[in-house]
């Protein structure tokens, strides 16, 4: 996509594509003869594996699509029919479901990845933002899906979210009413969801496309952060690549597979197997697992309009990051104080999703014997999150004293995360320039 090509056309025909459509070209550059440093590890193997979870869904999407019923007196036994009179109905829908959730695990990986390893840092930022938009799709989808079976949960949890909208001023409420497509939570809200959830999926096919594109242009990240300067710090993507990434997608897949046939229900919610009842509100509404950090975020708030403000400034702020860490130092390998609150913030993102999950008024086990409920909870660690990002990053960029990093990709390779001895083959000064 970027730089020198290196395919050359062997036969008569690709000779004759390629003055034509240099398709082949493009995936040869792209896909195989891609220059890719040569220290990746299986934490960036997360890019394939998300490759392959938008294939599935959009492929057993589009199957489902032919059976359901958009309509609320026929959507919730849609849904039946397709587990119970469809050729593989039950496979397919459970494929799909379990498929949102996984999806959603392999991006939260690939995100902290992202974060660990600084790939939103210089050169980078646009390939960043392409993908918290990315992130931001794949949240619209999901929440778009959760309502289509037209279960309690579906309903109560549109009816919660569209609310939100409502909050906003000024726009809030002819945004609401055009979710709705009238004064409620109806027929016409189903329709417009099922239509938004058909569409989202090719943007997001489409965004990733840019996001692969603007991937090209700087070339992958990597452990160390430290940029390719010779050949010698990269491989072909193919084969290295390509058989690595092949093994993480199987072994995904074999996970994939376990919650699919021995347990395809058990990251839902029990209260969307009942039909949606507007007279019959569930003991609590909540969203799927791979929502709940962000829906303790607005409950953190006693306020409406300022949880919604938060929650949406959670995710905002993922778009400023590159300017708000200040470090000259890409990797955290080489970042000792800043690991040490990386890991502070990752059990705040899974503290989160618990807060979530719970009622606000429920005690903490083993901190409720203090007093602490999960509401407090929620507060506290909604606190640390915006503060890693808006006090952390950016005081650790001029307080953090790196530690040595290697020469090269090559080096690192050679010898460790340790810097060369003097005199030996690839030898770095102990302090390497800011990078």
């Amino acid at each position: 996509m970027s730089g020198n090509s290196t395919y050359e056309p062997k036969t008569a025909f690709t000779r004759w594509l390629d003055t034509r459509l240099p398709i082949v070209r493009l995936a040869s550059d792209s896909f195989i003869d891609f220059p890719t440093p040569r220290n990746l590890n299986y934490w960036y193997t997360f890019g394939g594996i998300l490759t392959v979870c938008l294939m599935v869904q959009i492929i057993t999407g589009i199957v489902l699509a032919m059976h359901y019923v958009p309509n609320i007196d026929y959507a919730f036994a849609s849904v039946q029919r397709i587990d119970r009179d469809v050729n593989f109905g039950w496979l397919i829908r459970s494929i799909h479901a379990v498929g949102a959730s996984m999806f959603f695990l392999a991006v939260y990986m690939h995100i902290f990845r992202g974060l660990y390893y600084g790939s939103y840092k210089a050169p980078r930022e646009i390939l960043w933002i392409l993908g918290v938009v990315i992130y931001l799709l794949m949240m619209a989808a999901a929440f778009l899906g959760y309502v289509l079976p037209w279960g309690q949960m579906s309903f109560w949890g549109a009816m919660v979210i569209t609310n939100l909208f409502g909050a906003l001023p000024l726009v809030g409420e002819p945004v609401t009413q055009w979710l709705w497509g009238g004064f409620t939570v109806g027929n016409e809200t189903l329709n417009r969801f099922f239509s938004l959830h058909y569409l989202i999926p090719f943007l997001i096919a489409g965004v990733v496309g840019l996001h692969v594109w603007a991937l090209h242009v700087p070339g992958n990240n990597n452990p160390t952060g430290i940029s390719v300067k010779t050949s010698a710090d990269t491989l072909p993507f193919h084969p290295y690549y390509t058989v690595k990434d092949g093994f993480a997608i199987v072994v995904f897949l074999l996970i994939f597979a376990g919650f699919v046939f021995y347990a395809p229900d058990v990251l839902g919610h029990a209260d969307n197997y009942i039909e949606a009842n507007a007279l019959v509100t569930p003991a609590m509404i909540v969203p799927e697992w791979y929502l709940l950090p962000f829906y303790a975020i607005l409950r953190a708030v006693p306020d409406k309009l300022g949880g919604v403000i938060l929650m949406f400034a959670a995710i905002g702020v993922l778009f400023v990051l590159p300017w708000l860490d200040t470090s000259k130092v890409r990797s955290m390998r080489y970042r000792p104080m800043a690991r040490w609150f990386f890991g502070f913030f990752v059990v705040a993102c899974l503290g989160l999703g618990w807060a979530g999950a719970e009622l606000p008024d429920t005690k903490v086990p083993v901190l409720g014997a203090i007093g602490v409920d999960f509401l407090l909870l929620g507060r506290v660690l909604t606190l640390y999150y915006f503060a890693y990002f808006l006090v952390i990053l950016p005081v650790l960029g001029f307080v953090e004293k790196p530690t040595a990093r290697p020469a090269s990709i090559e080096d690192a390779v050679l010898h460790g995360d340790k810097p060369a001895k003097a005199g030996s083959a690839g030898a770095a000064p102990v302090a390497q320039p800011a990078e």
